[in-house]
């Protein structure tokens, strides 16, 4: 037993660090795909297409197709609307279905990012972290929201100074960051950067 117990303890602690990696593995994976979208979004606010025949509303500004609302969600999360013209091409929500015509209202499709509570859990039970959560519109217009991952403890979003170039052409630089938890002993932080390129 003298000989086994050290041997014993060197293996539970290799498994747990082996848990562990792969738990936080599976957490920067989920982060990825979300700010893979995010990030998208806010590349597309303020697409207008060539073809269209709307005119932009008189007071329309840049609000209008990117607006980030700060500690409106879960735990203080910030969120993110986002509003843009479809393409000629092939355009998808946050979860990969296609935009059409009748899924916008005045002719913008709608994007929106917020970490609420887990659904589903009754109050008082421990969670582990908030849901982030993807809306768009539905064919009757109305904002329908889908769960794109579990364990986020906040979404943080901060408009930078962007530099010259991007200031005179009217663009915006934006920081994404996400807290991630396991409920226990992980909790990650990630940030990314993104830029418009369609605000008017």
């Amino acid at each position: 037993m003298a000989l086994l117990n050290p041997l014993l303890k060197t293996s539970a602690d290799l498994l747990a660090k082996q848990v562990q990696h792969e738990k936080t593995q599976a957490l920067i994976s989920e982060a990825e795909r979300a700010f893979e979208l995010i990030g998208r979004a806010i590349r597309m606010a303020g697409y207008r297409n060539i073809n269209s025949s709307q005119q932009p509303t008189k007071n329309a500004s840049k609000n209008t197709y990117l607006d980030v609302q700060k500690k409106t969600g879960y735990r203080g999360s910030d969120a993110i609307v986002i509003r843009h013209e479809l393409s000629n091409g092939i355009d998808l929500d946050c979860i990969g279905n296609v935009l059409s015509k009748d899924r916008t209202k005045n002719q913008l499709a709608y994007q929106g990012f917020l970490v609420d509570r887990q659904a589903g859990i009754p109050k008082g039970v421990k969670v582990n972290g908030g849901s982030l959560v993807c809306q768009s519109l539905d064919r009757e217009g109305r904002k329908q929201n889908t769960t794109l991952m579990n364990g986020v403890n906040s979404l943080l979003i901060e408009e930078l100074n962007s530099s010259m170039q991007s200031a005179e052409l009217g663009q915006k630089l934006y920081k994404v960051e996400l807290q991630m938890t396991d409920g226990v002993a992980l909790n990650i932080r990630l940030e990314r950067t993104f830029s418009t390129r369609n605000l008017p």
